[in-house]
């Protein structure tokens, strides 16, 4: 792992610190597959250079930095959010480039999460004689802005983060209410959506709510977002707003045969269809979750019922947990299995799981209009 370089924080650094990071976070929906870097020239207390990593434009942020700079980029200081490259990838090392352009000193927010790599750059840069910096201010926030890259840099599958909105008393459906929290909190919502490769969601939540699941932000994005349906039976209808939406951007996994005239009607109508193993009668998810980390997805949101929430925290499939509430009660509501289902499962299924209690880390809450959100992790993805 890289050294520490314990330094005292300016006023600059944190500012411009900050402005790398505003600039990563540009990158969002359009680096995936690579990780979300910013980066700053600054010479003189003067910013000379700047820029963002998107993966369809090649260079990485360091690169525009330094192009934009030209000659000031001298004696200059970089501020990035993330450790420079030090190997050859689709473009050459960002360290060699720091170096012959001359770059005086690294400020960095973290290192990089790969095994393979993580502290290389950073002393390639310390050998050629660049001072090098690490920021731990900003640390929990690069890591957080890039923790879908990680999980799959190092475990090699998606990032999954588990979102439900509901009633103060859990009851997830309100009889005769289309919408249990408030339009900010739905707005909350569809930006998740847009920070994620891919929705996972069960056939129950499709058949009884006819959602679209689509990225409604209006925001640029490098690939559409990937819904995923688990349907067993392949029960979709060809008639559903997910189907008639259908931009080749609909997957579903089921185990009824691919050659079947309801798989061929849906294909035709855009989707692809895959078969996966059943694990103790039911979907494989973890066989799910494999296939689309083989196709690149970093980040899954999973927005289902109570079932494919349960199935997915008892595998330890979940990372990341957020719980929109609003200022509701429901009471006694007979469709829905309320919070306790999602958390942990029925007491039954708890107890033939195995199920334990569970203690959850990093937790936030914010404010959405008149609902809150709370936000917490169920592992550190970037614990060894």
């Amino acid at each position: 792992m890289a050294r520490q370089t314990a330094f005292s924080v300016k006023p600059q650094d944190e500012l411009f610190m900050a402005r790398a990071l505003t600039l990563a976070r540009r990158g969002q929906a359009l680096a995936s597959p690579n990780p979300m870097v910013g980066a700053v020239l600054v010479r003189d207390r003067r910013i000379v250079g700047e820029g963002f990593h998107t993966y369809d434009g090649l260079r990485h942020a360091e690169i525009i930095a330094l192009e934009a700079a030209g000659g000031d980029a001298r004696h200059a200081t970089l501020y990035v959010n993330f450790e420079p490259c030090c190997h050859q990838g689709r473009t050459p090392p960002c360290t060699r480039a720091l170096i012959s352009a001359g770059v005086a000193r690294v400020v960095a927010a973290m290192a990089d999460p790969n095994p393979a790599v993580a502290g290389r750059g950073f002393r390639q840069l310390r050998a050629a004689g660049v001072e090098v910096e690490l920021v731990e201010k900003f640390q929990e926030k690069s890591r957080r802005l890039n923790e879908a890259f990680a999980m799959w840099i190092t475990k090699r599958r998606p990032f999954v983060t588990l979102k439900s909105a509901m009633t103060l008393d859990g009851q997830l459906v309100l009889p005769k209410s289309r919408w249990i929290t408030s339009e900010a909190s739905r707005a909350e919502v569809q930006l998740m959506r847009h920070a994620s490769d891919a929705l996972l969601t069960g056939i129950g939540t499709v058949l009884a709510d006819d959602p679209k699941l689509t990225d409604r932000t209006g925001l640029p994005r490098r690939r559409r977002l990937l819904r995923v349906v688990l349907d067993s039976r392949l029960r979709l209808s060809p008639r559903s707003k997910l189907v008639r939406g259908a931009r080749h951007d609909v997957l579903v996994f089921t185990r009824a045969s691919s050659a079947g005239a309801r798989a061929r009607t849906l294909r035709r109508a855009g989707l692809e269809i895959v078969t996966l193993p059943e694990r103790a009668g039911k979907l494989d998810l973890q066989a799910a979750l494999r296939e689309l980390a083989r196709r690149e997805i970093h980040s899954v949101l999973l927005e289902a019922g109570p079932t494919l929430n349960e199935a997915a925290l008892n595998l330890d499939l979940v990372d990341k947990l957020r719980f929109f509430y609003a200022p509701k009660l429901a009471g006694s509501c007979s469709s829905s299995r309320g919070l306790h289902r999602i958390a942990a499962g029925s007491n039954k299924s708890a107890a033939r799981a195995g199920a334990r209690l569970r203690e959850l880390s990093g937790m936030r809450v914010e404010p959405f209009g008149p609902d809150f959100a709370v936000e917490a992790y169920l592992r550190d993805v970037y614990q060894r």
